[in-house]
Protein backbone atom coordinates (compact mmCIF):
# COMPACT_ATOMS: atom_id res chain seq x y z
CA UNK A 1 0.00 0.00 0.00
CA UNK A 2 2.76 2.57 1.04
CA UNK A 3 4.16 1.63 -2.72
CA UNK A 4 1.16 2.57 -4.12
CA UNK A 5 0.45 5.93 -2.71
CA UNK A 6 4.74 6.99 -3.33
CA UNK A 7 3.39 6.51 -7.02
CA UNK A 8 1.23 9.04 -6.79
CA UNK A 9 2.69 12.42 -8.23
CA UNK A 10 -0.05 14.53 -5.92
CA UNK A 11 -1.33 12.61 -2.81
CA UNK A 12 -3.50 15.81 -1.62
CA UNK A 13 -5.79 14.99 -5.15
CA UNK A 14 -6.27 11.31 -4.18
CA UNK A 15 -6.88 11.90 -0.45
CA UNK A 16 -9.95 14.24 -1.86
CA UNK A 17 -11.38 11.75 -4.24
CA UNK A 18 -10.85 9.47 -1.42
CA UNK A 19 -12.96 11.24 1.14
CA UNK A 20 -16.06 11.65 -1.98
CA UNK A 21 -16.09 8.06 -2.80
CA UNK A 22 -15.97 6.57 0.88
CA UNK A 23 -18.48 9.24 2.33
CA UNK A 24 -20.70 7.93 -0.87
CA UNK A 25 -19.91 4.65 0.75
CA UNK A 26 -20.99 5.16 3.55
CA UNK A 27 -24.92 6.03 2.75
CA UNK A 28 -25.53 4.59 -0.87
CA UNK A 29 -28.11 1.12 -0.66
CA UNK A 30 -26.60 -1.79 -1.01
CA UNK A 31 -22.63 -0.64 -0.37
CA UNK A 32 -23.80 0.79 2.80
CA UNK A 33 -25.18 -2.38 4.32
CA UNK A 34 -23.92 -3.61 7.64
CA UNK A 35 -23.68 -7.39 5.72
CA UNK A 36 -20.73 -5.91 3.96
CA UNK A 37 -17.59 -5.65 6.28
CA UNK A 38 -16.34 -2.35 6.82
CA UNK A 39 -12.57 -3.80 6.13
CA UNK A 40 -13.64 -4.98 2.59
CA UNK A 41 -15.59 -1.56 2.38
CA UNK A 42 -12.88 0.61 3.34
CA UNK A 43 -10.84 -1.02 0.82
CA UNK A 44 -13.04 -0.81 -2.26
CA UNK A 45 -13.51 2.59 -1.47
CA UNK A 46 -9.47 3.37 -1.45
CA UNK A 47 -9.07 1.13 -4.50
CA UNK A 48 -11.93 2.56 -6.35
CA UNK A 49 -10.31 6.21 -5.56
CA UNK A 50 -6.64 4.82 -7.00
CA UNK A 51 -7.92 4.40 -10.11
CA UNK A 52 -10.09 7.07 -11.02
CA UNK A 53 -7.09 9.11 -9.70
CA UNK A 54 -5.23 8.41 -13.11
CA UNK A 55 -8.34 9.05 -15.15
CA UNK A 56 -9.54 12.52 -13.75
CA UNK A 57 -7.13 15.31 -14.61
CA UNK A 58 -6.44 16.80 -11.30
CA UNK A 59 -3.70 19.83 -11.14
CA UNK A 60 -1.51 20.10 -7.81
CA UNK A 61 -3.35 21.21 -4.55
CA UNK A 62 -1.66 22.58 -1.52
CA UNK A 63 -2.45 22.34 1.84
CA UNK A 64 -3.95 24.92 3.62
CA UNK A 65 -7.52 26.42 4.62
CA UNK A 66 -8.91 26.05 1.35
CA UNK A 67 -8.05 22.67 0.98
CA UNK A 68 -10.18 21.92 4.27
CA UNK A 69 -13.02 23.22 2.78
CA UNK A 70 -12.94 21.17 -0.19
CA UNK A 71 -12.35 18.24 1.99
CA UNK A 72 -15.48 19.01 3.78
CA UNK A 73 -17.40 20.34 0.06
CA UNK A 74 -15.87 16.48 -1.13
CA UNK A 75 -17.89 14.69 1.95
CA UNK A 76 -21.21 16.93 1.24
CA UNK A 77 -21.30 15.84 -2.00
CA UNK A 78 -20.88 11.96 -1.49
CA UNK A 79 -22.94 12.12 1.58
CA UNK A 80 -25.76 13.84 -0.39
CA UNK A 81 -25.19 11.91 -3.62
CA UNK A 82 -26.03 8.36 -1.36
CA UNK A 83 -28.05 9.75 1.14
CA UNK A 84 -30.21 10.85 -1.46
CA UNK A 85 -30.02 7.76 -3.33
CA UNK A 86 -31.26 5.71 -0.35
CA UNK A 87 -34.02 8.01 0.58
CA UNK A 88 -35.65 7.22 -3.28
CA UNK A 89 -34.95 3.37 -2.06
CA UNK A 90 -36.56 3.43 1.13
CA UNK A 91 -40.41 3.86 -1.30
CA UNK A 92 -39.84 -0.46 -0.81
CA UNK A 93 -39.99 -0.04 3.06
CA UNK A 94 -42.27 2.58 3.04
CA UNK A 95 -44.97 -0.12 0.48
CA UNK A 96 -44.40 -3.31 3.28
CA UNK A 97 -44.95 -1.07 5.93
CA UNK A 98 -48.46 0.12 4.21
CA UNK A 99 -49.21 -3.43 3.75
CA UNK A 100 -48.30 -4.46 6.65
CA UNK A 101 -50.63 -2.45 8.67
CA UNK A 102 -53.75 -3.50 6.60
CA UNK A 103 -52.66 -7.35 7.15
CA UNK A 104 -52.24 -6.63 10.77
CA UNK A 105 -48.72 -7.20 10.46
CA UNK A 106 -47.52 -3.61 11.87
CA UNK A 107 -47.06 -4.91 15.57
CA UNK A 108 -44.39 -7.97 14.29
CA UNK A 109 -41.47 -5.44 12.80
CA UNK A 110 -38.36 -6.99 13.00
CA UNK A 111 -34.70 -5.77 13.05
CA UNK A 112 -33.10 -5.18 9.43
CA UNK A 113 -29.76 -6.89 9.88
CA UNK A 114 -28.41 -4.46 6.90
CA UNK A 115 -29.61 -1.23 8.16
CA UNK A 116 -29.41 -1.95 11.95
CA UNK A 117 -33.51 0.02 11.81
CA UNK A 118 -36.88 -1.89 12.61
CA UNK A 119 -38.56 -2.50 9.59
CA UNK A 120 -42.10 -4.04 8.45
CA UNK A 121 -41.61 -8.25 7.71
CA UNK A 122 -43.12 -7.19 4.07
CA UNK A 123 -41.01 -4.45 3.73
CA UNK A 124 -38.07 -6.41 4.60
CA UNK A 125 -39.15 -9.08 1.79
CA UNK A 126 -39.15 -6.56 -0.85
CA UNK A 127 -36.13 -5.02 0.20
CA UNK A 128 -34.07 -8.15 -0.33
CA UNK A 129 -35.93 -8.91 -3.23
CA UNK A 130 -35.48 -5.62 -4.90
CA UNK A 131 -31.93 -6.18 -3.84
CA UNK A 132 -31.25 -9.28 -6.07
CA UNK A 133 -32.81 -7.65 -8.67
CA UNK A 134 -30.53 -5.03 -8.36
CA UNK A 135 -27.53 -6.95 -8.57
CA UNK A 136 -29.18 -9.10 -11.43
CA UNK A 137 -29.65 -5.97 -13.66
CA UNK A 138 -26.32 -4.41 -12.69
CA UNK A 139 -27.55 -1.69 -11.34
CA UNK A 140 -24.50 -1.44 -8.54
CA UNK A 141 -22.37 -0.98 -11.73
CA UNK A 142 -24.43 2.41 -12.62
CA UNK A 143 -24.33 3.30 -9.15
CA UNK A 144 -20.26 3.11 -9.51
CA UNK A 145 -20.86 5.07 -12.62
CA UNK A 146 -22.68 7.61 -11.03
CA UNK A 147 -20.14 8.25 -8.12
CA UNK A 148 -17.35 8.77 -11.59
CA UNK A 149 -19.20 10.77 -13.79
CA UNK A 150 -19.99 13.10 -10.45
CA UNK A 151 -16.67 14.91 -11.33
CA UNK A 152 -17.89 16.13 -14.42
CA UNK A 153 -20.93 17.49 -12.91
CA UNK A 154 -19.66 18.60 -9.56
CA UNK A 155 -15.41 19.58 -10.40
CA UNK A 156 -13.61 19.20 -7.51
CA UNK A 157 -12.70 22.69 -7.38
CA UNK A 158 -16.31 24.15 -8.28
CA UNK A 159 -18.68 25.07 -5.42
CA UNK A 160 -22.10 23.82 -4.56
CA UNK A 161 -25.45 25.16 -5.53
CA UNK A 162 -27.55 24.44 -2.41
CA UNK A 163 -30.41 26.55 -1.60
CA UNK A 164 -31.34 27.69 -5.39
CA UNK A 165 -34.95 27.07 -6.71
CA UNK A 166 -33.91 24.27 -8.94
CA UNK A 167 -32.90 22.29 -5.88
CA UNK A 168 -35.52 22.60 -3.58
CA UNK A 169 -37.56 21.99 -6.55
CA UNK A 170 -35.85 18.67 -7.20
CA UNK A 171 -36.22 17.36 -3.85
CA UNK A 172 -39.82 18.34 -3.20
CA UNK A 173 -40.45 16.39 -6.84
CA UNK A 174 -38.18 13.43 -5.53
CA UNK A 175 -40.37 13.02 -1.99
CA UNK A 176 -43.66 12.97 -4.36
CA UNK A 177 -42.72 10.67 -6.37
CA UNK A 178 -41.22 8.46 -3.45
CA UNK A 179 -44.53 8.19 -2.05
CA UNK A 180 -46.53 7.84 -5.03
CA UNK A 181 -44.04 4.92 -6.20
CA UNK A 182 -44.48 3.35 -2.38
CA UNK A 183 -48.49 3.80 -3.24
CA UNK A 184 -47.86 2.35 -6.70
CA UNK A 185 -46.88 -1.23 -4.98
CA UNK A 186 -49.00 -1.03 -1.85
CA UNK A 187 -52.67 -0.22 -3.50
CA UNK A 188 -53.17 -3.87 -5.11
CA UNK A 189 -52.84 -5.90 -1.89
CA UNK A 190 -54.74 -2.33 0.39
CA UNK A 191 -57.55 -2.24 -1.93
CA UNK A 192 -58.18 -5.74 -1.58
CA UNK A 193 -57.86 -6.06 1.81
CA UNK A 194 -60.06 -3.12 2.05
CA UNK A 195 -63.31 -5.15 0.49
CA UNK A 196 -61.99 -7.99 2.78
CA UNK A 197 -62.63 -5.48 5.58
CA UNK A 198 -65.79 -4.72 4.01
CA UNK A 199 -67.03 -8.34 3.85
CA UNK A 200 -66.27 -9.21 7.07
CA UNK A 201 -67.82 -5.85 8.12
CA UNK A 202 -71.25 -7.20 6.73
CA UNK A 203 -70.97 -10.91 8.14
CA UNK A 204 -70.10 -9.52 11.41
CA UNK A 205 -73.87 -7.25 10.95
CA UNK A 206 -75.41 -10.57 9.37
CA UNK A 207 -74.34 -13.03 11.71
CA UNK A 208 -73.81 -11.41 14.75
CA UNK A 209 -72.68 -14.97 16.86
CA UNK A 210 -69.56 -15.37 14.18
CA UNK A 211 -66.34 -14.08 16.17
CA UNK A 212 -65.03 -11.39 13.19
CA UNK A 213 -61.93 -11.01 15.24
CA UNK A 214 -60.83 -14.57 15.32
CA UNK A 215 -61.57 -15.51 11.83
CA UNK A 216 -60.97 -11.98 10.28
CA UNK A 217 -56.89 -12.33 10.51
CA UNK A 218 -56.25 -15.10 9.25
CA UNK A 219 -58.20 -14.42 6.04
CA UNK A 220 -56.66 -11.32 5.59
CA UNK A 221 -53.45 -12.76 5.71
CA UNK A 222 -54.30 -15.56 2.97
CA UNK A 223 -56.00 -13.42 0.53
CA UNK A 224 -52.75 -10.66 1.24
CA UNK A 225 -50.53 -13.22 0.34
CA UNK A 226 -52.50 -14.95 -2.72
CA UNK A 227 -52.81 -11.25 -4.01
CA UNK A 228 -48.98 -10.34 -3.64
CA UNK A 229 -48.42 -14.15 -5.98
CA UNK A 230 -50.76 -12.32 -8.34
CA UNK A 231 -49.14 -9.17 -8.40
CA UNK A 232 -45.28 -10.25 -8.12
CA UNK A 233 -44.80 -9.54 -11.61
CA UNK A 234 -46.41 -5.76 -11.31
CA UNK A 235 -43.93 -5.43 -8.38
CA UNK A 236 -40.84 -6.24 -9.87
CA UNK A 237 -42.09 -4.17 -12.66
CA UNK A 238 -42.81 -1.12 -10.37
CA UNK A 239 -39.27 -1.75 -8.57
CA UNK A 240 -37.24 -1.55 -12.18
CA UNK A 241 -39.06 1.75 -12.61
CA UNK A 242 -37.96 2.34 -8.89
CA UNK A 243 -33.83 1.95 -10.14
CA UNK A 244 -34.48 4.08 -13.62
CA UNK A 245 -35.94 7.00 -11.64
CA UNK A 246 -33.18 6.78 -8.93
CA UNK A 247 -30.39 6.99 -11.34
CA UNK A 248 -32.03 10.08 -12.99
CA UNK A 249 -32.54 11.52 -9.63
CA UNK A 250 -28.68 11.54 -8.96
CA UNK A 251 -28.05 12.64 -12.29
CA UNK A 252 -30.01 15.69 -12.03
CA UNK A 253 -29.24 16.20 -8.55
CA UNK A 254 -25.52 16.27 -9.43
CA UNK A 255 -26.58 18.65 -12.25
CA UNK A 256 -27.98 21.08 -9.82
CA UNK A 257 -25.29 20.69 -7.32
CA UNK A 258 -22.85 21.88 -10.07
CA UNK A 259 -24.90 24.84 -10.95
CA UNK A 260 -25.49 23.02 -14.50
Amino acid sequence: MIELLEGLPNITAFLLILVRVSAFFIAMPFFSYRTIPTVQRIGIAAFLSYIMYFTLDIGALEVNGEYILLILKEAMVGLGIGLFAAIIMSAIQMAGGFIDFQMGFAIANVIDPQTGAQSPLLGQFFNVMSFLLLLSLNGHHLLLDGIFYSYQFIPMDSGLNFGSEAFVGQIMKTFGAVFAIAFQMSIPVVACLFLVDLALGIIARTVPQLNIFVVGFPIKIGVSFIVLFIMMGVMIAVMKNLFEFMIVSMRDLMMILGGG
